[in-house]
């Protein structure tokens, strides 16, 4: 979420469960998406804005035209360094990137701050036990970069504190993605806040949802979805778990669920479905569909694996429900007439069971599904429509390790591993690679793509990608927005 929320959203694989899940969502860590007011192609260029972690169709896809090759000397319009640790995924509206991160400070937490002496740190039965949390205060930030040239236009300190859980060693306290609807931005950093801003960056209301207790200390992850009016977040976790739709203008909650749930990273999808919108969540013990007016469900369906962190994608009236820990699974499941537990129903339309991603969330591109194996360098490429496999299993050169989820983007799918490596391939029914693309820095977020821009966030330094060089004056893309003093 936000790795996709989350976000970006985390974590690295391994057969020992507490050894790996996502920070975010990952948004990135891993990861992790949400379900903003769309962008109208006879109003605005869908070039202009990705108010997701997932982009403008929420599903990976980008338009435009961007670079094919590039390295540290080649093809970057600026490379700008980002303050702290975030993994989240940044969103873009016009001429401005909204991210967020988590600095640490020289200062020791108060007792207050200090992590819950109740909670037992060995974990489940695990004999690393869980990550210790931070002993420093952390500050937290949404950022506002300018898109033409990398400067900072605004950073807002929305709180600080000593956090009671660090997350996994591959995370960050940053791993949740912001969404926003080109009039505000909510940026949701678990248990440090759930935040809206306004466009210049003054906190416009906040809430406080309590602390997570995350599987083994993982961290969190999940961002926030965004329909009409409606602002929805996930809290799956160790303790009571729910799911929770605020009002987006004054904050004030609609309703609250609860949850038959364990800690999971995915991030909502909104939908429209006969006129009427749900909020789907993926998770361990059921996958469901809430009915956005009240928070209702009405539908729900069993298989994915434990630590679900995709996101789902969606076209055609399919949602695809996608999870890859200690196991694979990935259900397409028709929304029209879902009710009650679709399990045998006939609205389960085909299941797959093989080399499904753990963090990355999967790409619906070219009527097409490409995800990769668990963490790893190796890719499956499926027929959306009937699930009938075009390749599977196929090794994505120099790929070993990848947190980042998939973007498709003329004709190509861009795939980007935990050490700065691209590689670009064909987006045809069979595997083709194009190019091989290196930066010198970590990468857990998933790449942004707009007409012939990529920004690529690492875990020290945020890139515009472009074959075009820097900016002539006069060529800047506009938003309106005034830079605060």
């Amino acid at each position: 979420m936000s790795f996709s929320t989350m976000s970006r959203s985390m974590f690295r694989h391994s057969m020992i469960d507490r050894g790996f899940v996502l920070s975010a969502v990952l948004l990135i860590t891993a990861a992790a998406a949400a379900c903003p007011q769309e962008v109208k192609s006879d109003q605005e260029p869908a070039q202009l804005h990705w108010p997701t972690w997932r982009g403008p169709t929420e599903n990976g896809e980008a338009f435009g035209n961007p670079p094919l090759k590039w390295s540290e000397t080649e093809n970057v319009r600026w490379k700008v360094a980002i303050p702290g640790l975030g993994i989240s995924t940044p969103i873009v509206w016009k001429d401005r990137l909204y991210l967020t991160t988590a600095v640490s400070t020289e200062r020791g937490g108060t007792k207050s701050d200090a992590p819950d002496e109740n909670v037992d740190r060995r974990g489940r039965g695990g004999r690393r036990g869980r990550p210790q949390p931070p002993a420093k205060v952390h500050e937290f930030f949404v950022i506002a970069i300018d898109r033409n040239d990398g400067s900072t236009v605004w950073q807002t300190k929305v709180h600080e504190v000593s956090p009671h859980e660090m997350g996994h060693a591959t995370g960050s306290l940053a791993s949740n993605s912001p969404v926003t609807d080109g009039e505000r931005i909510y940026a949701h950093f678990g248990s440090r806040g759930l935040y809206c801003l306004d466009m210049q960056g003054d906190v416009v209301w906040k809430k406080d949802l309590g602390q997570m207790r995350t599987r083994n200390g993982f961290g969190e992850g999940s961002s926030p979805a965004l329909h009409g009016n409606t602002l929805v977040v996930n809290w799956d976790h160790e303790g009571d778990s729910f799911v929770v739709a605020f009002d987006k203008v004054s904050g004030d909650e609609l309703w609250r669920k609860s949850r038959d749930e364990v800690t999971s990273w995915s991030t909502p999808r909104i939908l429209e479905v006969g006129g009427k919108a749900q909020a789907i969540i993926s998770a361990t013990t059921a996958s469901r569909g809430y009915d956005l007016a009240t928070g209702d469900v009405v539908w729900e369906c069993s298989g994915m694996t434990t630590n679900s962190i995709p996101s789902p994608c969606y076209a055609d009236g399919i949602v695809y429900l996608m999870s890859g820990f200690r196991g694979f699974a990935l259900q397409a499941i028709r929304l029209e007439g879902a009710k009650g537990d679709l399990r045998d129903s006939e609205n389960l339309v085909w299941a797959y069971g093989s080399n499904t991603s753990y963090v990355p969330s999967a790409l619906l591109y070219e009527g097409k599904l490409w995800f990769v194996r668990n963490n790893t360098g190796r890719l499956s490429c499926l027929d959306a429509k009937t699930g009938k496999e075009f390749y599977t299993g196929q090794k994505l050169a120099g790929v070993s390790s990848i947190y980042s989820s998939p973007v498709g983007a003329a004709k190509r799918v861009y795939f980007t591993s935990r050490d700065g490596h691209t590689v670009v391939i064909g987006a045809g029914d069979t595997y083709e690679e194009l190019a091989e693309n290196q930066v010198d820095d970590e990468v857990d977020a998933s790449l942004v793509i707009l007409d012939d821009e990529i920004f690529l966030r690492g875990r020290k330094s945020l890139y515009c990608i472009s074959e075009k060089g820097p900016r002539a004056k006069g060529d800047d893309v506009k938003s309106g927005d005034k830079k605060r003093p």
